[in-house]
């Protein structure tokens, strides 16, 4: 088997499942966008020189190191590649919806998903309102990861202020009431829909949030059965072959943030101790296998 890992050259976790490719068939190619070309004639997609046509599969790990509204023309890309015959894991044409975070957000409200209350508008006096009204309010864009670009407002002197500020960078303003997390949300990781294992992340430090780039750490946990039914639902709804579902415990019952568009590795494996690059790749094999 002649599976590519598309992600980022040097990426901690597109580095582990390329390697993870290798141990388990003895290929190894990684595949970085910056180099990838598509061919819409001859229905073939180039990396460098070498036809990925040719290949028995691709799985998208990252499709560039920032998240953008870009990142859609590539899975674009990946999707014609996908619908012209070549299995790509998970299909790119499911990425996409979630890769936007309203996008996410509207099929998961649509479907019934518990979310912390939430409003969108374009209009800093709506914004103003909304902030307001919660108290406290994170602002998010709508292509982001680890809580970068995230605002956190409060309600009084200052914020009309801050909203204009956030509003510069991002015309449409995604905001959320602030959830209090007793400094920690959790991560549910689902393969091929069954559900994986959690591990959660602790805030560390006064950052108003858990993310490990502001600092958090990944600790075991063990999630309610109310939490895993959730994020199992949340999930199902996008048929991603690998993913994550952000969760909150609150007093109320768990809520979801998210289903990531790539999910991680690095959270399970410290937390829980699974290779879940190694996973990934078996239930690929598995799949190509069946047919």
């Amino acid at each position: 088997m002649r599976i590519g890992v598309v992600g980022t050259i040097g990426g901690w976790s597109s580095e582990k499942l390329a390697d993870a490719v290798q141990d388990l068939t003895g290929y190894r190619l990684l595949v970085d966008m910056d180099r990838f070309s598509l061919d819409l004639d001859s229905k073939k997609a180039f990396f460098k020189d070498m036809d990925l046509s040719r290949l028995d599969a691709l799985i998208i790990k990252k499709v560039g190191s920032k998240y953008s509204s870009s990142l859609l023309d590539r899975l674009e890309c990946l999707r014609f590649l996908h619908e012209s015959g070549l299995p790509v894991f998970s299909a790119p044409g499911s990425i996409m919806r979630v890769l936007n975070r309203l996008s996410c957000t509207t099929t998961m409200r649509l479907a019934g998903i518990p979310m912390p209350e939430t409003t969108v508008t374009e209009d800093i006096d709506t914004a103003l309102k909304a902030v307001e009204k919660y108290g406290q309010a994170v602002f998010k864009p709508l292509y982001s990861t680890k809580a970068r670009g995230m605002a956190l407002i409060q309600a009084g002197r200052g914020a009309r202020e801050k909203i204009a500020d956030f509003n510069r960078n991002n015309s449409i303003m995604y905001i959320q009431k602030k959830i209090e997390l007793n400094g920690r949300d959790l991560g549910l990781a689902f393969l091929g829909g069954k559900y994986l294992a959690t591990y959660s992340r602790l805030k560390q430090n006064s950052s108003w949030n858990t993310s490990t780039v502001n600092g958090g750490k990944y600790a075991f946990c063990e999630p309610s059965r109310e939490g895993i039914d959730v994020a199992e639902k949340a999930q199902s709804l996008f048929s991603l072959d690998f993913t994550c579902v952000d969760v909150a415990q609150t007093a109320s019952g768990p809520v979801v943030f998210e289903v990531s568009a790539f999910g991680g590795f690095k959270g399970i494996q410290e937390a829980c101790g699974l290779d879940a690059a190694k996973l990934y790749v078996q239930y690929v094999l598995k799949k190509l296998h069946s047919g």
